[in-house]
């Protein structure tokens, strides 16, 4: 059975005088971190801060690119009218978390699109083959963070790779995530989301919400650090991983 699999929340999404989620209780936890680049939440302080407590609890630090929506927070569905424009906000958002992490001596791990962009580009081929010819033209060699089972998936296998699989949320039979405006969408019970996640790993698939089975290989496990149930959540994943002999830890590591 896979023995070893990565842990990893977005984090950094604090924003001036507003504050989200407990990254430093998280960062107790989890083995890489998603850190958001300006556009849906944070900025240039708040990845240095971010970087640094990753660098102090040896966890990974990886760049979390967006939509440019602060008022939205990144979850919001916007056209992509001119794709040139959106690559070159990716490449943008890419180049200054890089910048910023050479600035702390850090090493970026990998990147991961955040929120509605990353669900319409696990819809999207076409989409997802411009998000991640966007990473690849400023960081060939650093791992897409992709989920699996998706289009992205499909797209970022044309290089560095790393699959996501969720804790927190459910899945339809096409391997996407229920949309959050559902109701159950999103996990609350940390020991369902355990035991699900080490289900994923035992069997190498996921159950959708209809009941329909798919195949997977996860290799990173992503709880959503905004869950008020986070914290907590990401503890009872990493005791039942670790309970079955599953080591959690970056693949950088």
């Amino acid at each position: 059975m896979q023995k070893v699999i990565d842990l990893n929340a977005d984090l950094g999404e604090s924003y001036g005088a507003w504050n989200m989620g407990n990254d430093s209780a998280m960062l107790d936890i989890v083995s890489s971190a998603n850190i958001a680049c300006g556009f849906h939440a944070g900025g240039p302080e708040e990845m240095v801060k971010t970087i640094q407590m990753c660098q102090e609890k040896s966890v990974a630090s990886g760049a979390h690119p967006g939509f440019d929506d602060l008022r939205g927070f990144g979850r919001r569905r916007l056209p992509v009218t001119d794709p040139k424009a959106l690559q070159a906000q990716l490449i943008y958002q890419v180049g200054a978390f890089m910048g910023v992490a050479t600035a702390c001596g850090a090493t970026v791990s990998h990147i991961k699109i955040h929120g509605a962009l990353s669900n319409m580009a696990c819809d999207d081929q076409a989409l997802a083959d411009l998000c991640v010819e966007a990473f690849r033209q400023v960081a060939p060699d650093i791992p897409v963070l992709a989920q699996a089972a998706t289009p992205l998936e499909t797209a970022a296998s044309n290089g560095p790779i790393i699959r996501e699989v969720f804790a927190d949320r459910e899945y339809n039979a096409d391997g996407t995530l229920v949309s959050r405006g559902i109701e159950g969408a999103v996990i609350h019970d940390s020991k369902r989301a355990a035991e699900r996640v080490l289900s994923m790993i035992e069997t190498q698939s996921i159950t959708s919400v209809d009941g329909q089975t798919f195949k997977v290989k996860p290799e990173s496990v992503c709880v959503h650090g905004d869950n008020p149930s986070a914290v907590k959540m990401a503890e009872e994943i990493r005791l039942t991983l670790e309970s079955a002999g599953i080591s959690v830890t970056h693949s950088s590591a």
